[in-house]
C-alpha cells in the first residue's frame, strides 16, 4: 500500500472549493481544483483515511493509468495493458462504470464491455481464471474516463458513493443528500461553540451531520462496506486500526446544542432513529417551526467569523407542495427569524428564488448548490440583535 498514484476525488458541482478545505485539513496537499472534484498525490493507505473522513466527497478514485486512444480496440489494448491481477482478485467481481464522451462510440455500454473485456482477459491470462463481472458496484469498481481522446482509467477506492453514510434508515420525503447537507452546514457561520437550529428538520440529516463534525465523527465510520475492502492490496490491520480509533471518546468533541424540530411527529421518530445509528447527540422535539424556542444569544463580537445559526431546507413548489401555498410559510419563516432570532445569522435552502423572495428580508449572500439536476442556494440573513446594529452603526 506504499505506492504513490493520482487520486481523484469527485463531488458535485460547487463543492470542489469545500472539499478542498477538508482534504487540506487532513494534512494533504491538492494539485489540481476541477469543476467537480479535487487531484493529489498519494497511496492507498490515503485512500482509506480519506474514504473514511470526508464529508463532501462522492468517490476517491486512484487512476492506473493514462493513454490518447481514438478507437475501442486502442482503449482495448490500453486496458489491457494495465496489471490488474494485483488490484482484483481473480475469484472475485468487478464492475465497471464510465463517463464516455468520444466520436467512435455511440453506445456507453459497449465501451463498458470492451474495457470490462480488457480486465478479465487480463487477469485470466496471468491467473489462469477470472473474475464475474456486472452492474452492482457493492464489490470491486473500476472507472472509465474517455473523452475525445483523453483516456484514463480509475480503481474506485468508495465502490458505492461516499454519500450513503449507513445511517438514514428513514430517508423521508424528498431527502437532502448527506454530502450536500455537510457542504451546506461547512459553508455557514457556525461552529460547534454556538447553538445550531434546524426547524423543519424532516429526517434529520442536516443536523445528524452538524453534530457529527461537532463530535468529530468520521462520516464513514458506521458503514460497512467500501471498494478498498474487495481489492488486494487492501490491509484489514491497517483498516480495523484506522476505523477503531475513530470511536476512540477521547477524540470525540463535546457535544454541541443542536436542536431540530418538526411538527411531524411520525418524521421525528425516523429523525431520532437516524440520529442513533449516527451515533449523535441531537435534541428533537416534535412542533410547528414558528413555536421553536431559539436559544438565547450571547453577546458577539461584530468581527466575529462564527455565530449561532439558525437553518430552513422547506419545500419549494417543484418537488414538494404547491408553491402558491408555499408564499405563506416562506413570509412567516422570515416574520420568525426577524422577530425571535435576533444575534443570529439565518440560513435558507431552497430551490425556488421566487418564493426566497417571500421571506421579505435581504440576503447578505447566496451560496450555489445543486440537488441532483436541480440548481438551488443557501440564503444567508444577518439578524442582528439591537446592541450589535447599534454597535455597527456607530462604527460606520
Amino acid at each position: 500500500m506504499g505506492d504513490t498514484f493520482p487520486i481523484l476525488i469527485t463531488c458535485p458541482r460547487e463543492f470542489p472549493p469545500i472539499l478542498r478545505k477538508e482534504v487540506e485539513s487532513l494534512g494533504y496537499a491538492v494539485t489540481q481544483e476541477l469543476p467537480a472534484g479535487v487531484e493529489l498525490q498519494g497511496t492507498l493507505h490515503d485512500c482509506l483515511r480519506l474514504n473514511l473522513w470526508l464529508r463532501t466527497a462522492h468517490r476517491v478514485l486512484v487512476r492506473v493509468g493514462s493513454w490518447r486512444a481514438r478507437m475501442a480496440d486502442q482503449m482495448y489494448e490500453a486496458v489491457h495493458s494495465v496489471a490488474w491481477e494485483d488490484w482484483i482478485p481473480a475469484n472475485g467481481y468487478v464492475s465497471v462504470i464510465s463517463s464516455v464522451s468520444t466520436p467512435s462510440i455511440d453506445n456507453d455500454m459497449y465501451a463498458n464491455m470492451r474495457c470490462k473485456d480488457a480486465i478479465v482477459d487480463r487477469i485470466r491470462d496471468k491467473k489462469g481464471t477470472r473474475p464475474n463481472s456486472g452492474s452492482s458496484t457493492d464489490q470491486s469498481v473500476v472507472f472509465l474516463y474517455w473523452h475525445d481522446e483523453d483516456l484514463m482509467m480509475y480503481v474506485d477506492t468508495s465502490g458505492q458513493p461516499l454519500s450513503d453514510r449507513g445511517y438514514r434508515v428513514h430517508p423521508a420525503k424528498a431527502p437532502m443528500r448527506e454530502t450536500l447537507a455537510a457542504a451546506v452546514v461547512l459553508s455557514t457561520k457556525w461552529s460547534p461553540d454556538f447553538p445550531f437550529v434546524n426547524p423543519m428538520c424532516g429526517s434529520g440529516t442536516l443536523a445528524i451531520e452538524a453534530a457529527m463534525i461537532a463530535q468529530n465523527i468520521a462520516p464513514g465510520a458506521h458503514r460497512d462496506n467500501f471498494g478498498f475492502l474487495h481489492l488486494l492490496p487492501f490491509d484489514v490491520r491497517q483498516w480495523t486500526s484506522m476505523r477503531n480509533a475513530t470511536f476512540d471518546e477521547e477524540l470525540q468533541q463535546l457535544p454541541a446544542l443542536i436542536l431540530a424540530s418538526d411538527i411531524d411527529g411520525r418524521v421525528i421518530t425516523q429523525a431520532k432513529d437516524n440520529a442513533r445509528r449516527a451515533g449523535v447527540r441531537v435534541e428533537f422535539t416534535t412542533t410547528d417551526f414558528t413555536d421553536v424556542s431559539i436559544p438565547e444569544s450571547v453577546g458577539i463580537d461584530t468581527n466575529s467569523v462564527h455565530t449561532p445559526v439558525v437553518i430552513y431546507n422547506p419545500e419549494y413548489g417543484l418537488r414538494l407542495g404547491n408553491e402558491y401555498e408555499l408564499k405563506e410559510t416562506y413570509r412567516a419563516i422570515g416574520d420568525f427569524m426577524k422577530q425571535h432570532c435576533k444575534g443570529y445569522t439565518g440560513y435558507v435552502f431552497t430551490g425556488s428564488m421566487s418564493l426566497a423572495k417571500e421571506i421579505g428580508l435581504r440576503s447578505k449572500r447566496r451560496v450555489p448548490f445543486w440537488s441532483a439536476d436541480l440548481e438551488c442556494r443557501l440564503l444567508e440573513f444577518e439578524l442582528y440583535e439591537g446592541s450589535r446594529k447599534k454597535q455597527q452603526s456607530s462604527d460606520d
